[in-house]
């Protein structure tokens, strides 16, 4: 198991961000934790690490579901993200499901209702839906049987004739469990992120619990010597780009929240395109002129003077960032950038090896390997986490017409 001494402790379990984009959004703290968050995976894959990394794996389930005891009454609930509104919208009957939800997420919610008080949870709970007992397939792989569950965009598949197979049809749904929460009320509950949860609820057929908390049974997921050494020179370039950086240029980037708005909504198009930045200076040409198509775009919706001109002063303020800093150092914190997706992408790589579950993508033609939806690293103070996320693979796959999803069945 690969844990940190503590765990991450927030408000909410909130949207995480990806590993690289804390060049972008943080400026020059961001960029030092995520330098530290790869050397610190680096050295516990390395078997050098001497503070346990705690690193979660992304599992593609849905809905989202929470469970556990509503603190003001004392009664058995289950819930989406709903329950932290003003006021907490919990479902404790069918009646209370049917009142809000309508097919599949009524009839998961109503199975969550039915099965998951057996397994005796203690406060509350946060995990995400796999399966019931009507979604699972079995299909041949290879010409061997496997059963499989295809919650959301990754298919999961599992040899019939093992055991854990045979665990899962017994049971009449399957939840993956990631965050715990504790509290005197829903308003002032704060998430534990990184917890061995389904390890401490009681085990019943009907139910497979299973924990996200990343376990290399296999012993697969150890860095080579050769390997260490390959992403000890990546994070070396980083280092020595990111000490050479003046703190305006990085913290430029965040500060400025419109152009910050801007600058990752680019970057998103061309992961949503299948590109990586690749020429960085072009990369930086091709972002000015993105973000000033933007503002003339929103200029010419405007139909008063006043409102296209409150357009061109925005777009002033923002471009402002590439007037007054050298270009030759913009470029080179697309360059960290860079190095820090080459090194996230070759701990991914090495992660995806120990998985206990194969992933695959449904395609008109059959089935095609894919990696884990990603993993979650938790740093040594528990307070910060980002996504460990190979987003061109995942992007093509999210936004493919090619790739069949379990919705679409």
């Amino acid at each position: 198991m690969l844990k940190f001494n503590s765990f991450l402790t927030e408000s909410k379990n909130v949207h995480l961000t990806h590993l690289e984009d804390r060049v972008i959004d943080s400026g020059v703290e961001g960029t030092r934790e995520a330098i530290n968050f790869l050397r610190s995976i680096r050295d516990m894959l390395a078997g050098n690490s001497k503070s346990k990394v705690n690193v979660t794996v992304k599992w593609d389930g849905a809905p989202a579901v929470f469970a556990g005891t509503d603190p003001s009454d004392g009664k058995f609930f289950v819930a989406k993200k709903g329950i932290f509104n003003k006021n907490p919208k919990v479902y404790k009957t069918d009646a209370d499901i049917d009142a809000d939800t309508s097919g599949d997420l009524n009839t998961k919610l109503k199975l969550a209702l039915k099965h998951l008080p057996k397994l005796g949870i203690k406060g509350v709970v946060q995990g995400d839906f796999l399966y019931s007992k009507d979604d699972i397939k079995t299909v041949d792989i290879d010409g061997e049987p496997h059963i499989t569950f295809h919650p959301n965009t990754i298919v999961y598949s599992i040899p019939k004739k093992s055991e854990l197979a045979k665990k899962i049809l017994r049971s009449e749904i399957g939840v993956v469990w990631h965050t715990r929460y504790r509290g005197k009320s829903f308003e002032t509950m704060r998430a534990s992120f990184g917890e061995e949860i389904a390890s401490d609820l009681k085990q019943v057929n009907s139910v497979w619990s299973v924990d996200a908390l990343y376990k290399d049974v296999s012993g697969m997921a150890t860095f080579t010597q050769r390997e260490t050494d390959e992403i000890t020179s990546v994070l070396s370039k980083a280092g020595k780009i990111f000490s050479g950086l003046d703190r305006k240029t990085l913290d430029g980037l965040s500060e400025n929240k419109e152009l910050n708005m801007r600058v990752n909504t680019f970057i998103n198009k061309k992961v949503r395109e299948g590109q990586r930045i690749t020429n960085t200076r072009r990369f930086v040409d091709d972002l000015v002129d993105f973000i000033m198509a933007y503002y003339k775009k929103e200029e010419d919706k405007r139909k008063s003077e006043k409102g296209k001109q409150a357009q061109r002063d925005k777009a002033k303020d923002v471009v402002s960032y590439f007037s007054n800093v050298d270009k030759r150092e913009i470029v080179k914190v697309f360059d960290l950038y860079n190095l820090i997706v080459d090194a996230k992408l070759m701990i991914v790589r090495k992660l995806d090896k120990a998985k206990r579950i194969d992933t695959l993508l449904l395609t008109p033609n059959g089935y095609e390997v894919t990696e884990q939806e990603g993993f979650v690293a938790i740093d040594h103070t528990g307070n910060n986490a980002v996504k460990l996320v190979d987003r061109l693979q995942f992007s093509r796959a999210n936004f493919s017409s090619d790739i069949i999803k379990g919705w679409q069945k």
